[in-house]
């Protein structure tokens, strides 16, 4: 119920604001015409389907996805400070983007700035090359991550370990990028790693859907071994686990789902901490509830966070990266302060 209420609030606010009951006028008129009447604006519709409404979903989607796929990397490496880009995966991301920033000009020429429609919508080149370059380069780095840490049989500490280097040296290509960018390609780079729902169209909710929705099942259908793992990895061994495989299959649907959005959105950082330990704290450690209860938190969270991020400075946006840090970070300082950080167990 709050995330629907925050949803039509979302809808209706920005640089024109619409009215709770014309937004749901809107929508009632959409779906049933014959019964509902028109709002007393005929561009109120324009606003809100053509605008806002894909970044709603975007939003919706992104924080779900990212929420969830915390809760699965905790679950897997017993260790509640994990998240999805503690294993690099927001640094790889963030260096294929920039890779298609700064070198994206000098490869494809012309062709660069051309654009060609999909699902209805028009799209750059430009902007198919960095999605394409921060989903590529996002899921290489579990890739990475899995082979450094093979050796070790996929040991909890040798993967978060792995996770740090592997984020190092993204990180230290993305330093690269910048030092030989140009004023403009800087400027494009550090907007993206702030984050932003900027990417919102119709197209990219339509790619997203699918993949988040199939990848939330195959989470939920190990969130019972994920809850014998929570034992230990001898007890779930001896349960007839197969900790190995869980390990690489959910850290790899993890980094999928994860690459996918981020790829649309920029960097948005602390949801995949801030909702899993917001439900441990309502419902416990259970699995089975705790990554649809973890999903729906987190479409909250960044719900909430975007239409703050739109409003603020009004009619510029923040970056909702910006906004993101700021609620994080004074969450884990509630969360470490408050009886001596129990929750962070």
């Amino acid at each position: 119920m709050m995330l629907a209420f925050v949803a039509v609030v979302a809808l209706g606010v920005g640089a024109v604001d619409i009215p709770a009951w014309d937004t749901l006028r809107v929508l009632g008129h959409h779906l049933f015409p014959d019964w509902v009447d028109a709002p007393h604006q005929e561009y109120y519709s324009t606003i809100i389907f053509r605008s806002r409404m894909p970044r709603v979903i975007l939003a919706t989607l992104t924080g779900a996805s990212l929420a969830m796929s915390g809760v699965v990397m905790q679950g897997i490496l017993r260790n509640p400070l994990v998240s999805p880009f503690t294993l690099g995966l927001s640094s790889a991301a963030s260096f294929g983007a920039a890779m298609a920033l700064v070198l994206g000009p000098l490869l494809l020429g012309g062709a660069y700035f051309g654009h060609f429609e999909l699902l209805g919508e028009t799209v750059t080149n430009k902007n198919l090359l960095i999605i394409l370059m921060a989903f590529i380069v996002g899921m290489s780095s579990i890739v990475l991550v899995l082979a450094i840490a093979r050796a070790h049989h996929l040991s909890q500490s040798v993967l978060v370990l792995s996770g740090v280097v592997v984020n190092y040296l993204f990180s230290a290509g993305i330093s690269f990028m910048k030092y030989i960018s140009d004023d403009g390609a800087l400027r494009e780079v550090t907007n993206w790693l702030m984050g932003g729902m900027w990417g919102a169209t119709w197209g990219s909710v339509t790619i997203l859907i699918p993949i988040v929705a199939v990848c939330f099942v195959l989470m939920e259908r190990c969130a019972v071994d994920l809850n014998t793992l929570s034992g230990g990895d001898d007890v779930a061994r001896n349960l007839g686990v197969n900790v190995h495989r869980l390990r690489t299959y959910g850290l790899t649907i993890s980094a999928f789902v994860t690459s996918a959005c981020l790829a649309f959105t920029g960097v948005i950082g602390f949801i995949g901490l801030m909702a899993p330990h917001i439900c441990k704290m309502i419902i416990g450690n259970d699995h089975r509830y705790l990554i649809p209860a973890s999903a729906l938190m987190g479409s909250l969270i960044l719900l909430l966070s975007d239409t703050t991020a739109r409003i603020v400075m009004r009619p510029v946006e923040l970056p909702v990266g910006i906004i993101m840090y700021l609620i994080g970070g004074a969450f884990f300082i509630w969360l470490v302060t408050r009886r001596s950080g129990r929750y962070l167990t």
